[in-house]
């Protein structure tokens, strides 16, 4: 299949976001999906998750959440996403931009919508469902976070969480509350975790412009408990897919 693409602008969170549109052959609407990026912001990573999804025929679109900034120093990493981690209000106006953008766009089916993300970008997805938005599916990796209580009642759609097992960021006491939340709230949800995976154990290393390594090196520091794991990144992945072809199935 033949993916269009291209760069989108838009406004959030006072800042100019860069997003990586992805559009599937053909002319008629499709299913949607929003991918939101780890703390560090957006990069090919997500870019190319983007156009795999188009690939399958959905209409893609990897947002931003740090105005076109992708952060190599851990320091200035945390000192962005604290804040808007202890701030829903924000996290969801993040994500309501970037579903506005997605939403304009011709080709996507706008009740057919579903958000995957990775850290950061995965706990937007989770409060875009808290916020009652009419999502088809939810899927975050290393975003076992819990959220407002009582919130996670307007979650309409399942939710698929995946987490390393050794993951220092999401130790088992955070897991554990984010299961209570779903469960408590009557969610459909799931959490998997990767047996010897540590946090980000989905993204290969990265140079530090944010382009993916071909040395297999990190080519810049990172918060300590982070590192790749390829076979589980693989399974995630695929778990990911699958959760979509369930949710959110692709017309033949």
């Amino acid at each position: 299949m033949t993916v269009t693409t291209r760069t989108v602008e838009y406004p959030a969170d006072g800042l100019t976001m860069v997003g990586h549109l992805a559009l599937p052959s053909g002319a008629g609407r499709r299913p949607a999906v929003l991918i939101g990026p780890e703390g560090t912001g957006l990069n090919d990573f997500q870019r190319r998750r983007a156009d795999a999804l188009a690939e399958l025929g959905y209409v893609a679109l990897a947002f931003d959440i740090h105005g076109g900034q992708y952060f190599t120093d851990p320091e200035q990493m945390l000192a962005r996403c604290m804040p808007l981690l202890a701030d829903p209000d924000r996290l969801r106006g993040i994500g309501h931009a970037a579903l506005d953008v997605l939403c304009a766009e011709p080709r996507t089916a706008p009740d057919q919508i579903a958000a995957i993300g990775y850290g950061t970008g995965g706990a937007v997805g989770l409060e875009l469902g808290r916020d009652g938005v009419e999502l088809r599916a939810i899927a975050t990796v290393n975003a076992v976070m819990t959220g407002r209580p009582g919130d996670a009642g307007r979650i309409r759609c399942p939710v698929w969480a995946g987490v390393g097992s050794e993951d220092p960021i999401q130790p088992h006491a955070q897991r554990a509350a984010f299961a209570a939340e779903m469960q408590d709230a009557g969610v459909d949800w799931r959490l998997v975790v990767y047996g010897g995976a540590l946090h980000a154990f989905h993204h290969p290393p990265t140079n530090a412009d944010g382009t993916v390594s071909t040395d297999g090196a990190y080519g810049h520091a990172l918060v300590a408990g982070v590192g790749y794991h390829p076979r589980h990144a693989q399974r995630a992945w695929r778990d990911i897919v699958d959760l979509l072809a369930e949710c959110l199935p692709v017309p033949d």
